[in-house]
């Protein structure tokens, strides 16, 4: 079987023109702006909402259930996009968020809240995914640089936007009748509508279906693996470790991994996540190292707007602003990763470095305390945030590179599947251990209070601190700090500080394992051609001319021949024999090349993978500069 030959606006195996790629990123950046503005919003208003819905401590199911869904719907969107096509699934995916949004509006309860966030992350796994995966069907990896700063503007506003307006709805009693903080989700419904018209105008793709089969069974036994296992990775601190419970989970979850694997097998080519994916070296550590990344990061990253709130007492307003500096550091480092890697082609040092600098900013936030002034906390968290900038786009970028074009959906959406795996269970684990651990952290400050602490304790003011000590209810509902002395608000504060440091020091640790793996990663050439234009070359059979689309679907302004720049100079190594490769020439490769013409030839990328001894090796071919007479095919 065969994926599904899509072409973007222009001809099949062109690369687009800058006005077309603009057109396509005005659309993905929609949908972007979606899922990254819903991201902070709800980040700024969740201790609004587990305060309001008085589950504070039930906030991980919240979190944990939108990131399952996300994280198991992520490899079927890249799968059947590489069937059927990008449009319909990215369309799909926006409908779902949007639904989901609405739905979270209506919540009485964090557990009803949380089945509606798990609803919404249906549609969230397709989105970060398959924007990805378009941009890597249109752009060549060597110029992906020149339209990172799009994304980046994205995500920028979004955390600029997302915190004041998160903090403003949280904030508000009621707006329209409706409490303040359900706007936090009903405002997803506007932009989503917007996001629906412009991505069905710009997206003008074309499918051509071919015969396959849906592995439904492999995303069946998937869910089997991982709810379970994300499960107890959220209730183990209440049920136990080594509950009753907790063994059935883990036994639930360790045989739904094994038939998952086994249905893998027996689809081959079909599979949700196709094992010959994992004989690839590049594919193999990007996924384990993203897998420990996300488990690092974002367990870190889950406890900062905590920390900015409960211990330094800022709005949520004021805490998504005071993350600033963790997003510019953020930018800067994808900036300098994407502008380094356009003009040297070399990507593997960035997240080396990255991991390096990553750890360091987590292990610098183990440092910060109740008193620390935020100047020195806003520091840490650039130092944070350029690591992670430096991490994140060049592994997606060399995951893209080294699989074939015809599998860039199915590729992106497994590299991002086992780093939102690890996303997830980072969540879960660490926020069950926050609140496993600050019941006794708040005790221990308190004792260590003195007899003033006591005394400001029992003055009427106090009274409401009095009796959440009391009854243990201060993880469920810490509003009440906001009205107590400084004096009795401080052990509180202080036993949170402590248990989050723990949660740093540990995200540090994680992230330095991730560090070993990248060190590993091999350095392959990047394309200098889009997805697209390699899986046309790909799919084009032997010693056939490049398909010449209808006038009609012809671009604006076509480059002729004569336009093209001269090849640049090659060394001597990297030149091998002229020809065609097809890939039906070299069952389970990757072949990039272009049609004859006459002049110089583009240089193009040549890969090889023999799925029987699990190798793959690469060379870049270039053809000579006079249009070479037919011939048969070399090997």
């Amino acid at each position: 079987m065969s994926a599904t030959t899509t072409t973007a606006p222009g001809p099949p195996g062109a690369d687009l023109s800058h006005r077309q790629v603009l057109q396509v990123l005005g659309g993905l950046m929609l949908g972007l702006l979606l899922a990254s503005l819903d991201q902070t919003i709800v980040a700024s208003a969740i201790r609004t909402i587990g305060d309001d819905l008085h589950g504070l401590s039930a906030q991980a199911w919240v979190t944990t259930a939108y990131l399952i869904t996300s994280t198991i719907s992520t490899p079927l969107y890249g799968k059947l996009s590489d069937i059927y096509g990008r449009k319909r699934f990215f369309l799909a995916a926006i409908t779902i968020f949007v639904v989901g949004s609405a739905a979270c509006s209506f919540a009485q309860s964090m557990y009803e809240l949380a089945a509606y966030r798990a609803f919404q992350g249906l549609g969230a796994g397709g989105l970060f995914s398959l924007a990805l995966a378009i941009i890597g069907d249109i752009v060549p990896a060597r110029e992906r640089a020149r339209y990172q700063g799009y994304f980046l503007a994205v995500f920028g506003t979004s955390s600029v936007l997302g915190p004041v307006i998160g903090g403003f709805f949280a904030g508000a009693d009621q707006i329209l009748g409706i409490t303040g903080w359900r706007w936090v989700f009903l405002v997803n419904v506007p932009i989503g509508v917007v996001a629906l018209i412009v991505v069905a105008r710009v997206l003008r793709f074309r499918q051509e279906r071919r015969e396959h089969r849906i592995d439904w069974w492999g995303a069946a036994w998937l869910c089997v693996a991982l709810v379970p296992l994300l499960t107890i990775a959220e209730q183990g601190r209440s049920w136990g470790w080594d509950s009753a419970r907790a063994f059935a989970c883990y036994g639930i979850g360790a045989a739904g991994l094994v038939l998952f694997v086994l249905a893998e097998w027996r689809m081959r080519e079909d599979a949700l996540i196709p094992l010959r994916f994992f004989r690839n070296k590049t594919f193999s550590l990007t996924a384990i190292g993203g897998f420990i990344v996300g488990l690092g990061m974002f367990g870190g990253l889950a406890v900062l707007p905590l920390y900015l709130q409960i211990v330094r007492g800022a709005t949520p307003t004021e805490s998504g602003l005071q993350l600033l500096p963790l997003t510019l550091g953020l930018m800067v480092g994808s900036i300098i990763s994407g502008q380094l890697i356009s003009r040297t082609g070399r990507y593997k040092v960035f997240p080396v470095v990255g991991s390096v600098l990553a750890a360091i900013g987590m292990w610098l936030l183990h440092t910060v305390g109740v008193e620390t002034p935020f100047w020195r906390t806003g520091v840490f968290m650039a130092v944070l945030g350029l690591g992670l900038g430096l991490i994140l786009q060049p592994i997606t970028l060399a995951v893209q590179n080294a699989m074939s074009a015809r599998e860039i959906g199915v590729a992106t959406s497994s590299a991002t599947f086992f780093r939102q795996m690890g996303a997830t269970a980072g969540t879960a684990l660490f926020l069950s251990l926050l609140f496993s651990t600050v019941g006794d952290k708040i005790q221990d400050a308190v004792r260590a209070a003195g007899p003033g602490f006591q005394q400001a304790l029992a003055e009427p003011a106090n009274r409401a601190a009095a009796e959440a000590l009391h009854a243990g209810a201060a993880l469920n509902d810490t509003s009440f700090l906001n009205g107590v002395s400084a004096v009795v608000a401080y052990p509180f504060k202080d036993g949170f500080s402590r248990s989050m440091d723990m949660i740093f020091l540990a995200a540090a640790a994680i992230i330095l394992v991730a560090l070993v793996v990248f060190a590993f990663l091999p350095q392959i050439p990047l394309r200098t051609q889009s997805g697209l234009a390699a899986r046309a070359a790909e799919e084009q059979p032997a010693g056939l001319p490049a398909a010449t689309p209808a006038a009609a679907e012809l671009p604006a302004a076509t480059p002729a021949a004569a336009e093209l720049p001269a090849a640049a100079p090659v060394a001597a190594t990297e030149v091998t024999t002229e020809g065609r490769h097809s890939a039906d020439a070299h069952p389970g490769g990757n072949h990039v090349a272009v049609a004859p013409h006459d002049g110089n030839h583009e240089v193009g990328v040549h890969r090889e993978e023999n799925p029987a001894a699990g190798t793959h090796h690469d060379e870049n071919r270039v053809a000579g500069a006079h249009r070479a007479p037919p011939g048969p095919e070399e090997s």
